[in-house]
C-alpha cells in the first residue's frame, strides 16, 4: 500500500468513528434518522456528481444504474440495521463486532466463492478476530446481558452488511471501472429515494428526529460520503484485501469515543478487546 493510499484510508477511519459516534447519540425514530442522512449527503454530492459527468461528456451505460442501485439497497439494510443496535446497546459492543466481522467474512466469501486460498496468517487472524469479539462480549455484569447479546446480535448482522457492500462497490469501482464520486452520489441519491416513502409513513416522528438529532445528522451526512469516497479512491490502486483492514482501525477510535463520550462500562478491557480484533485484520490482510 503506498503513502498515499494509506494516508486516505486512515483519514476515512477517523471520519468514519466520528460519524459512528454521532449516529449513536440520535433520538426519535431510527428510520427518519437514517433516511435525514442519506437526504443530505445526497445533497451535498449529485450536484459535484452531475457537474464531474458533465465535463466528461455525460457517459452512460447500464452499470450507472445497476452499481448504485445494488449497493444503495444494501447500504440501506447496513444503516437501519447499525442505528437499530446504536439504540438498544453499546457503542463499543456494537462498533467492534460489526467492524471485526465485516472483514472476516470477506475473507470467507473470498475463500469459499471466490477461490482464493488464505495463508496460515490469513487463518489466525480469523481466530484472533473472534477472540477480541469474545474479550468485547465478556466481562459484562449480568445487570447488561440483554444488551450485550443484541450489540452482538447487530454487531454481527451489520458486519454481514459491511462485506456485503465492500465487495459489491469494491467489483463497481475497480472491474466497471466507475468514478468513485459519481458512483457514491448516485448510491446515496438512490437510498434516500428507496428510505423516502417509509420515512413519509412516520412523518410524526420527523418533528422530534429533527429538533433532538440534527446535528447529529449533519455530521453523519457529511464524514459519512466523506469517509467512503476516501476508501473507494483507495481501492483503484490498492486490493480490498488491504483497503478493508486498514479501514478498521476505527474500531480503536470508536471504543475510545464510546468510553468518553457515553461513559460505557468496561472501557479497558473493550479497548483491549479492539486492539486483539484489529491485529487479526491486519493478519488476514496479510494472509
Amino acid at each position: 500500500m503506498t503513502s498515499a493510499a494509506l494516508l486516505l484510508v486512515l483519514s476515512a477511519a477517523l471520519f468514519h468513528a466520528v460519524w459512528n459516534a454521532a449516529a449513536k447519540g440520535a433520538r426519535g425514530s431510527s428510520y427518519v434518522f437514517v433516511w435525514l442522512n442519506s437526504v443530505g449527503s445526497a445533497v451535498l454530492c449529485l450536484p459535484l456528481a452531475l457537474v464531474q459527468l458533465g465535463r466528461a461528456g455525460w457517459p452512460w451505460d447500464w452499470t450507472f444504474l445497476a452499481g448504485p442501485v445494488v449497493s444503495g439497497v444494501l447500504h440501506i439494510v447496513y444503516s437501519l440495521v447499525l442505528q437499530a443496535g446504536y439504540q438498544r446497546a453499546e457503542l463499543g459492543v456494537v462498533y467492534p463486532v460489526a467492524r471485526g466481522v465485516g472483514p472476516l467474512l470477506t475473507m470467507l466469501v473470498a475463500l469459499l466463492v471466490l477461490g482464493e486460498r488464505p495463508g496460515l496468517a490469513g487463518v489466525v487472524g480469523a481466530v484472533v478476530v473472534l477472540a477480541g469479539i469474545l474479550v468485547v462480549a465478556t466481562g459484562n455484569r449480568v445487570a447488561h446481558r440483554d444488551r450485550l447479546v443484541q450489540g452482538l446480535v447487530y454487531g454481527t448482522a451489520t458486519g454481514v452488511a459491511i462485506a456485503s457492500y465492500t465487495l459489491w462497490d469494491n467489483h463497481a469501482v475497480v472491474t466497471w471501472g466507475m468514478d468513485p464520486l459519481i458512483y457514491f452520489a448516485f448510491t446515496i441519491t438512490t437510498q434516500a429515494v428507496l428510505l423516502a416513502p417509509g420515512a413519509v409513513r412516520r412523518r410524526a416522528h420527523w418533528q422530534v428526529t429533527v429538533r433532538t438529532s440534527w446535528p447529529r445528522s449533519a455530521v453523519v451526512a457529511v464524514l459519512s460520503p466523506l469517509a467512503y469516497v476516501l476508501v473507494l479512491i483507495a481501492m483503484q490502486t490498492t486490493p480490498v484485501s488491504l483497503v478493508a483492514p486498514v479501514r478498521e482501525s476505527s474500531i480503536v477510535i470508536g471504543s475510545l469515543l464510546a468510553w468518553w463520550l457515553y461513559r460505557e462500562p468496561n472501557p479497558v478491557r473493550r479497548l483491549i478487546g479492539a486492539v486483539v480484533v484489529l491485529v487479526g485484520i491486519g493478519m488476514i490482510a496479510a494472509g
